[in-house]
């Protein structure tokens, strides 16, 4: 079986001006670098567009309505916070973002991919319920955790995120959700300013990790609290929020990681899968504004995902 990337056009059409970090050429750069030879093995999908039934999972009908009733005219943008805009091609760029999520949670299950990497945009971990934040329009992990436990019928669904921003909008969506896991690495102090003290529970980890933390402070903490929490857990099929703002070069935190960690954290979420999910496993592609370090971070990523199927 094979690991199916997902993507589409659209996701390159939502600009939220100029000088804004989560810009078209971040998604430029990611699809760039997996035109290297290394990726020919990729099996290259449309992502579709998510299904209403599908959203309502997450967000409440009013929310989901405001978004979609936004028409913004050429060269206009709206306001959702202020982080977050929309112009002409952002609704369906975030329709086609959380749709690839779905898709990609669907193809695992099904059993022809075995593996997926979700290369949209806009990213989705601090959507919240009923409100966009951080980037963020739809909470596109967390309706795919959602799809994968009511529609496909998963009975432990764990989400991790590594992130350099906790996925406030996650968190709160899965939180007291049957069945569901939430892990979040993140550094704190930081924006949203969100999950500051550690905790382990039974549904999930809130990982906060100091700024400047380096690779080896990184990966103890994800060896000794994250991943054995995870393994505990014994999830069925698991979804990645894969961001690579954690990297040293990143212009927006201030944690000091390597491509290689990225690398690293990949083979342990691997690792964990192939014990407890046949190796089914969903990356969906969140933050990282340093464009060198995401193209190679994420290409880093991608090859040990491939890495499954040998």
């Amino acid at each position: 079986m094979s690991v199916a990337l997902f993507t589409h056009k659209a996701c390159l059409a939502h600009d939220m001006g100029e000088g804004h970090p989560e810009c078209p050429d971040r998604l430029r750069v990611v699809l760039r670098a997996l035109e290297h030879p290394d990726f020919v093995p990729l099996l290259r999908e449309e992502a579709p567009r998510i299904a209403r039934e599908d959203l309502l999972r997450a967000h409440p009908a009013s929310y989901i309505d405001h978004i979609l009733g936004l028409k913004p005219g050429p060269g206009e943008l709206i306001a959702l916070d202020g982080d977050t805009l929309v112009g002409p091609g952002s609704i369906e760029a975030a329709l086609r973002a959380a749709g690839g999520a779905v898709a990609a949670v669907e193809a695992v299950m099904a059993g022809w991919a075995r593996a997926a990497f979700v290369a949209t945009r806009p990213p989705g971990h601090h959507a919240e319920a009923d409100r966009s934040m951080g980037f963020c329009i739809f909470a596109n992990a967390a309706i795919a955790a959602l799809v994968a436990r009511d529609r496909l019928g998963v009975e432990r669904v764990a989400v991790v995120d590594f992130d350099v921003h906790h996925g406030n909008g996650t968190a709160a969506i899965l939180a007291g959700e049957r069945g569901m896991f939430y892990a979040s690495s993140h550094q704190f102090p930081c924006y949203p300013g969100t999950a500051g003290e550690l905790s382990v529970r039974a549904d999930g980890v809130d990982l906060p990790l100091e700024p400047g933390t380096k690779s080896d402070g990184f990966r103890a903490a994800y060896r000794e609290v994250l991943l054995p929490a995870l393994d505990r857990f014994a999830p069925q099929v698991l979804i990645v929020s894969a961001g690579f703002d954690a990297h040293k070069a990143d212009p927006l935190a201030q944690l000091r990681l390597e491509t290689t960690d990225f690398a690293w954290v990949t083979e342990e979420l691997v690792a964990i899968a192939e014990r407890h999910s046949a190796g089914r496993i969903v990356s969906v592609l969140e933050g990282g504004y340093d464009l060198s370090a995401l193209a190679a971070s994420a290409a880093a990523h991608v090859r040990v995902l491939l890495r499954i199927d040998n």
